[in-house]
Formats: C-alpha cells, structure tokens, sequence
C-alpha cells in the first residue's frame, strides 16, 4: 500500500513587491527628454543663453553692480516657466487627449504617480536655468570692474519660477481637461503680474507676484536695498510644494500624508506671504538717511596720486578708475589746476526709494566733485564733465552755472583725452548730437551748450590733443577768465571764427 503526500499548492505571485517609485522615476525620465526636445523649450534655451552673452559684453556692463545682476537673473526664467507650463500641461492630458487613460488605469503606476512623474519632469529644465543663473551672475562677478555683492534668495527666484509653473501646469491638467485651460491661465497669470507690479498696487501687493525686480536708474548699496527676498524665497518654495501637492491630491493620492503635506506647504507659503508684507521701503528708513544726508559717516577714504576718493564700502575698488579719468582731465589742464588737489565724493539720495530716479546737488565745496553709483558707458565723460567743471569753476556749484566762454575748455578738458572724444561728446550729451545748442550730463544737475559753443570744442576734439593742449596750458589763464569772451576763445585755441556768431554763448540762448 503506498502513500501519497499532498502538497497544497501555492498561489502565484511576484517574489519582489511592487516598485512603484521607479517606475515614477522612469516616467519622469521619458517626460523630462520629450520636455528638453520640445522646439520651443529649445529655441528659448538657445536665446536665454545668448541673451546672456548679449548683457555680459555690453560696455557698461563691463561695471556691473551685483546686487543688480541678481535681479537681473529674473525675468528671462520666467519665458522658460511659462513654454514649460503649457508643455506639462499638455503632456499631463495627452492620455486624456488620446483616450488612453483606460489603459493606463490597468498599471502599477496610479493617476496621482503619473502627476508626480510630470512635475518631476520640469527638474531638468529648473536645473539648466539654475545653470544659467549661475553663469550670468558668475561672469558678472569675475569682471574686474565688479562691485557689490548678490543675494543667493534673489539668484534662487528663476529656477523656483520653472518649477512653479510646472507645477501650475500639472495642476490645471488634473483640474480641467481641457488644453484650454492653460493657456487661458497663462493669459490671466501676465495680467495679474503686470498689475501687482502697477505703481498703483501697494507695495505688500507687488511681492505676491513671482517676479519683483524694483530697478532704478540710481543703484543702491546692497545694506540699502532692505527687498525681503529671502521670505519671497520663501513665499515661493511654498507655492511650488503647495501646486504640486494639490495637483497630487486632485488625481487621487488623497492619503493623510498628502493632505497633511498639502496643508504645510499652504502654512509655508503664508508664512512667506507675512514675512515679505513689509515689501521694500517706498522712502527713507534711518540707513538711507545716513547714507543720504551724513555719507561720511560710512563711506571710505583712499589716496591715488595727489587726490582723496571717498567711496561706500563696497565701490572702493573702483576708486582707481576714477582716478584714471581725474588724471587724464587734470594732465591737459593748466595754471595751478594741473596740480590742484580733488576729493571725489561718491553721492546718492535713496532717501525716496530704488527706484526714485532722484537728482544730486551739487557740491560747493571747493575742489569737490561728486561721482555716482553707476559706472561705464555715458558715465565715464559725465564725470570728466564734472572734474573739468570743478578745475574751471573752482567748485560743482559754480561749474553747473557756467554758460560763458569758460564752458569751451570745460569740455575740451574732459574729452580731449579721451579715446574716442567726438563719440564722447554724443555720449554726454542729452540728444546725442554733435552740433547744436544741448544739455550736457554730469552726476549732479546737467549744464547748457550753445551751438558756437558746440562748433568750436567739435573742431577742437578733431585736432591733434599736443596741439591744443600746448595752447590750453600757455593761456590758462585768459581761458578760463569769465570775461573772456568766445570769439576771443577761438582765436586762443585757433579754431575758424564763424562771424558774428561767435560773440553767443549758452547765457543768451
């Protein structure tokens, strides 16, 4: 008799658990590399970067400002944000769009997965515009001419804004099926961005946007700045973790972890909305007044040659450059200005806000002249205009009111050394002309030109400068005497008289 062991049998299975996340991750990875070849994320990677190059080589930006160049950063990420929303967005819909969502319901990877996967796809592109950040602030700060320093929060607002927008787009597939949808939002996101940015919004408004740059013609001081751009950050960290969580919990994932997630990103983002409610001061706080009314009291002093430079704290390194231009005006000067001693003042009001475009006043300090913020490009002859003034007048004050003869060599001065004095001349004044009656530009209040005026130092700036200096030098004296009169002028410096025109000058027009 034999005996038969039964063995009960053992129903079938996987011998390893399900690995959801990987499949996540291996979704992301396919959406990720349809995102990065979409033409027209390719075509905006293409001109972000030579956007980038484009403003690292302009001849002012050889003096960039880094608590500028930060902001900078800003506006270009939000063109990629936007192209990558409506690419999410109609990437999220296109199981929708092409009847496949049953299909998919059958696989490991649920609804609110496939929504993780499609926020995880706009990574890369946050990366590479981190990238670009990076880069352009980078460049910036390397050039010699660098002064400042730049916030890591205000860096961070471009790549957080691709994500946010990634994660909007994810959302608004999951809440309306409809390719529609998006770019109706994308619409309504420009306008409800240009009007918090509105000089009729109040300030704690302008910060609920993603983007607040606050640009004036006039830099500040990075302690003078006072923007809340680390509770921005902060403010925008949240909206990011608060759309895609929300995004999740809409496709189903609507586990308690998800809402308690969902409920701390939205306690996060009101947290930056409270901290940043102060926004940037529209006027003066007690740093901006000191700055403003008692500079002395925090800028620093340094000797180049036989001048004193007075600079904030971080603009010191560029003193040397404007002894340069002191130098270069003083060598063609004669008399006892050749050897006058200067104190160059750097100056600012921030009194009224960044972005106030606000007007110094002129100095009366005898052998004072005052520089700005600003450095390169139009500034560099404005503040030679100004050296040659203060020579010529004995102080800013005085030299803001010439109009007589004295101005010919006033602007001879500060041009005739330059490299290029004709484009020098177009430069510093208002309409960029070179003939005609003009204001010309200084770092205090701009002074006037006559067209004979404007006739002779053009003639002038074209002859050789050994030639016209030797001149300048030998009647010093007689040139810059205010009852000399312009006829007189052109016949010291030996430029053609053109009849009776010549008696004019800027006090009769």
């Amino acid at each position: 008799m034999s005996t038969v062991l039964e063995t009960p049998a053992r129903t079938a299975g996987p011998t390893h658990p399900p690995r959801s996340w990987a499949a996540v991750f291996a979704v992301a990875r396919f959406e990720a590399r349809e995102l990065r070849l979409n033409i027209a994320v390719l075509a905006l990677a293409v001109l972000y970067m030579a956007w980038i190059v484009w403003q690292t080589t302009q001849r002012q930006g050889d003096f960039p400002i880094l608590q500028n160049v930060d902001r900078d950063t800003q506006s270009m990420p939000v063109l990629i944000g936007l192209v990558v929303m409506l690419n999410v967005n109609r990437a999220a819909l296109r199981s929708f769009r092409r009847d496949t969502d049953r299909h998919l319901d059958v696989l490991v990877v649920e609804p609110w997965r496939r929504t993780v996967a499609h926020v995880l796809s706009a990574v890369p592109v946050a990366l590479f515009t981190a990238v670009c950040v990076a880069v352009q602030f980078t460049w910036a700060a390397l050039k010699p001419g660098a002064v400042g320093h730049g916030s890591p929060a205000e860096l961070a607002v471009g790549p957080l804004t691709v994500l946010l927008f990634a994660a909007l787009g994810a959302l608004f597939a999951r809440r309306f099926r409809s390719v529609f949808a998006a770019p109706v939002f994308l619409v309504l996101l420009l306008f409800t961005q240009v009007f918090l940015a509105a000089p009729s919004g109040t300030d704690w408004t302008n910060w609920l946007g993603v983007v607040v740059t606050e640009s004036g013609p006039n830099p500040l001081p990075s302690d003078l700045l006072e923007r809340p751009a680390a509770w921005h950050a902060l403010y925008l960290v949240g909206l990011v973790l608060f759309a895609a969580l929300l995004a999740v919990l809409v496709s189903g994932g609507r586990s308690t972890v998800v809402k308690a997630a969902v409920a701390g990103a939205l306690a996060l983002t009101l947290v930056g909305v409270v901290g940043q409610s102060g926004g940037t001061p529209a006027g003066s706080t007690p740093a901006r007044e000191r700055a403003s009314v008692s500079p002395e009291k925090v800028r620093e002093c340094v000797e180049h040659g036989k001048s004193s430079y007075c600079a904030f704290p971080e603009w010191t390194g560029r003193t040397a450059d404007w002894a340069t231009v002191v130098d270069r005006v003083q060598n063609l000067a004669g008399g006892r200005a050749g050897a006058e001693r200067l104190t160059v003042d750097q100056r600012l009001d921030a009194r009224y806000g960044l972005t106030a475009d606000t007007v110094i006043s002129p100095s009366t300090a005898p052998g004072h002249v005052s520089v700005g913020t600003d450095w390169g490009g139009n500034r560099v002859p404005e503040f030679a205009a100004a050296v040659a003034s203060v020579l010529v007048a004995g102080d800013e004050k005085a030299g803001t009111e010439l109009c007589d003869a004295r101005l010919v060599t006033v602007m001879w001065l500060a041009l005739g050394g330059d490299p290029d004095p004709l484009s020098a001349l177009r430069d510093v004044r208002l309409d960029d002309s070179d003939s005609g009656s003009a204001l010309v530009l200084s770092p205090t209040e701009p002074f006037s030109m006559s067209a004979e005026q404007t006739r002779i130092v053009v003639d002038l700036l074209k002859k050789p400068q050994y030639d016209v200096a030797g001149k300048v030098k030998a009647k010093w004296t007689e040139l810059t005497s205010p009852k000399t009169s312009l006829a007189r002028v052109a016949e010291i410096l030996d430029v053609p008289a053109a009849g009776k025109a010549t008696d004019g000058d800027a006090c009769e027009e």
